[in-house]
């Protein structure tokens, strides 16, 4: 018996393969979503995960990958588990963007935490950008530089400092192109804020780009990674600067068209809708199916500029215990929730289902 309950555990970790490529069938090629499987363990989870996300129809995916898991000491790597993520994502005929950031303890000060990354370590990172980059030449074709920088919490609880991210963008940019030439570098996504000036936890993200194009940035990336948030607005909800909604995505681009950069590619690697019943920034579960469906519409029929829209999150590792549980395509018991069914139907061209049980 405890030799059965033994195979239980460990056979089905070791017989699982990659499998033969296999593609994505949809009929809308911006459809995208952001995993989670930085901290999945168990590789057949993984590989049903991709799965799962091949089946909803969405060739996009964007990916976590912590500097400090992968670099635990200066100059030693261990790729095993991002190879294996990627190696099941590239099987599954999905496009992965890479998001990097994380600083490992070897990188920073004490007492701070893995966002805190000084001046004098801008180099270790941009040495493990080349890392990456050469260890997936030809696998991985899109890399983020940090995330969110304009926060403060992102910054390692410092003030944000625009001049500050865009010499270690730059820097990245370098050492990624040495890397591979044609790998495609996004600068980080910002965090939709209406922070005010002087605000200690953050800057409004419109003006921290603006800051980061008065300091050189345009030349220092090839696309730009957007943070799209609707809260309680839909996606046609028209952009404003004194408003966060989806739209918003919309003024970051103009602030590109404005430093003549209106050619790069935007890709929304964050992004989407809430339905968590007692969040007051959530919306209806028939409102989050119908908002999302739009908004991938939406990027495939006016957004020419946008390349991919990546909703977060298709799914948790374990259940956050949150209102974040309520972004969530699949359970982490990978029971499917409405959305991810109405998103199915939508991307193979099918009838909807709960919308339209719900609406008649």
């Amino acid at each position: 018996m405890l030799l059965f309950l033994w195979s239980l555990n460990v056979l089905p970790q070791r017989l699982v393969l990659v499998g033969p490529p296999r593609t994505v069938e949809t009929r809308n090629p911006k459809i995208g979503v952001h995993t989670r499987l930085t901290d999945e363990v168990e590789e057949w989870k993984v590989k049903r995960t991709l799965e799962m996300v091949r089946e909803m129809g969405s060739p996009w995916i964007v990916e976590y990958f912590p500097w400090g898991y992968y670099e635990p000491s200066k100059g030693h790597y261990d790729w095993r588990h991002a190879d294996m993520v990627v190696d099941h994502a590239l099987a599954q005929g999905l496009t992965v963007i890479a998001r990097i950031d994380f600083v490992p303890k070897w990188a920073r000060p004490p007492k701070t935490t893995f966002r805190y990354l000084a001046r004098e370590h801008f180099d270790d990172y941009a040495e493990f950008i080349y890392a990456f980059v050469d260890h997936f030449r030809g696998r991985v074709h899109y890399i983020i530089i940090w995330n969110e920088p304009n926060l403060s919490f992102e910054w390692g609880y410092r003030p944000p400092d625009p001049a500050a991210y865009t010499e270690l963008l730059c820097k990245a940019y370098r050492k990624a192109k040495e890397a591979d030439p044609k790998i495609q570098v996004l600068a980080a996504g910002l965090a939709p804020t209406l922070a005010p000036p002087g605000s200690e936890w953050g800057m409004d993200d419109l003006e921290f780009l603006r800051q980061m194009y008065a300091r050189g940035a345009g030349a220092c990336f090839d696309g730009m990674a957007i943070h799209a948030y609707g809260l309680t607005f839909p996606p046609d909800d028209p952009p404003d600067p004194r408003q966060i909604n989806f739209a918003r995505a919309e003024l970051i681009h103009q602030v590109m068209e404005e430093n003549s950069d209106g050619a790069k590619f935007c890709y929304i690697t964050e992004g989407g809708w809430n339905d968590h019943p007692r969040w007051t920034k959530a919306v209806r579960p028939y409102q989050r199916i119908q908002y999302t469906i739009r908004a991938y519409e939406k990027a495939l029929q006016e957004w020419e500029w946008c390349k991919a829209v990546c909703m977060w999150v298709f799914r948790y590792p374990w259940p956050q215990k949150s209102y974040q549980d309520y972004y969530a395509f699949v359970t982490p018991e990978f029971i499917p929730k409405p959305i991810y069914v109405e998103v199915k139907h939508y991307a193979h061209g099918e009838p909807f289902e709960y919308l339209e049980s719900v609406l008649r």
